[in-house]
């Protein structure tokens, strides 16, 4: 399993931040990219990592949202 390093646990804190203070935020890889400032291998890649815990939920458009807890369950 790999390490993360200080910079990504901050930013992957930063967009379950996002996501928690909207609860109904809907955003694209390219919206999620320019909020976030990163470039898109990074931003995918994070956003992957947050689908594989959990955390968001991929939509068949193409988005990503924050699960509700009946969905994690």
């Amino acid at each position: 399993m790999p390490t993360l390093t200080h910079s990504t646990e901050t930013t992957l804190c930063r967009i379950r931040a996002e996501y928690w203070e909207m609860p109904g935020l809907k955003l694209t890889p390219a919206q999620a990219q320019r909020l976030l400032g990163l470039d898109r291998a990074s931003c995918d890649t994070l956003l992957a990592e947050l689908v594989s815990a959990g955390y968001l939920a991929h939509t068949p458009d193409g988005a990503f949202v924050r699960r509700n807890r009946s969905s994690v369950a």
